[in-house]
C-alpha cells in the first residue's frame, strides 16, 4: 500500500546531477529549503504518458503555478543524469527542473520505489505529484493502485485546483509563420506585446504548405490558433485582441 507522508519532512538525499559536462550534488535541502516546490514523478524518461501528457501539462501551467505562490516545478524519475538531460532538451520544457534519481533513494524514502520488472524497467517511481513548503509535504495525489500506469490525479490541473480552484489558465496559441515574412512578426509582437505565450510552427522548418492548407484552410502567414480554434492572420488577431 502506497502511504501518503502530508505533514512529514521530505527526506533528505544527494542528487547526482550533470551540468555543463560536470558532476554537481544537488540536495533536498538545496531544491526545498525556503521554497514553495511542486514535484511530480513518473516511471520513466522518454515514455509516452509522461512525454505526451504530464510534462507538458505541468510546464504549460508554470505561469499560473508561479502567480499563485510556487517557486519551482521539479520532475523526478528513476533514471540516469545523462537520460533526464536529453529528455529536458527533448521536451523544450523551460519552466520544470529535471532531477535525475537514478539510485531511487529518494523515491524509495518517498515509499514510491515500485518494480516493474515486467516491462523490463526494474525498480521504477510510481505516478505521484506533491506539493512542498519549505521542505515540508503539504499535499499529495498518487495514482491509484491499478495495474499498468494509471495517470488521474497527479497531473497539473489536478494540483492546480488544489491550489487555487478559482486560478485562470492560460490559453493555448498556435502561431504558423515563415522565416522573413513582416505580417509573422507583427503578430509575434502583439502576442508577447501582451504577455501571451504561444508556440511557433515555421513553414519550411516544422510543417509543409500542404500542411498548413490541410489544418487552416489558408495558404498565407501567419495563421493563429487560440484554445484550438482558427482566429486568422495578423489584421484578425489584432481584432481579436483588441476585443478582449
Amino acid at each position: 500500500m502506497l502511504a501518503h507522508k502530508e505533514g512529514q519532512r521530505v527526506p533528505y538525499v544527494t542528487f547526482r546531477l550533470r551540468q555543463d559536462h560536470n558532476w554537481v550534488n544537488l540536495t533536498t535541502n538545496d531544491l526545498f529549503g525556503g521554497k514553495t516546490v511542486i514535484v511530480f514523478s513518473l516511471p520513466g524518461a522518454f515514455t509516452p504518458t509522461c512525454s505526451s501528457t504530464h510534462v507538458p501539462g505541468y510546464n504549460q501551467l508554470a505561469k499560473v503555478f508561479k502567480d499563485n505562490g510556487v517557486d519551482d516545478i521539479i520532475c523526478v524519475s528513476v533514471n540516469d543524469a545523462f537520460v533526464m538531460n536529453e529528455w529536458a532538451k527533448d521536451q523544450q520544457a523551460e519552466n520544470i527542473k529535471f532531477i535525475a534519481d537514478g539510485n531511487g533513494e529518494f523515491t524509495e524514502a518517498m515509499g514510491m520505489l515500485v518494480d516493474k520488472s515486467d516491462l523490463g524497467f526494474g525498480k521504477r517511481s510510481w505516478r505521484y505529484s506533491m506539493l512542498v513548503k519549505n521542505g515540508i509535504i503539504d499535499k499529495m495525489f498518487i495514482e491509484p493502485e491499478e495495474p499498468g500506469d494509471p495517470f488521474k490525479v497527479s497531473d497539473a490541473e489536478t494540483m492546480l485546483r488544489y491550489i487555487n480552484p478559482r486560478a485562470a489558465k492560460p490559453q493555448l496559441v498556435s502561431l504558423f509563420t515563415r522565416v522573413g515574412c513582416p505580417y509573422c512578426a507583427r503578430a509575434k509582437d502583439m502576442l508577447s506585446g501582451r504577455g501571451i505565450d504561444y508556440e511557433e510552427i515555421v513553414l519550411g522548418k516544422d510543417v509543409t504548405a500542404r500542411t498548413l492548407q490541410a489544418v487552416t484552410g489558408a495558404s498565407t502567414v501567419p495563421q493563429v490558433f487560440v484554445d484550438g480554434k482558427l482566429i486568422g492572420g495578423s489584421e484578425a488577431l489584432a481584432d481579436y485582441l483588441s476585443a478582449r
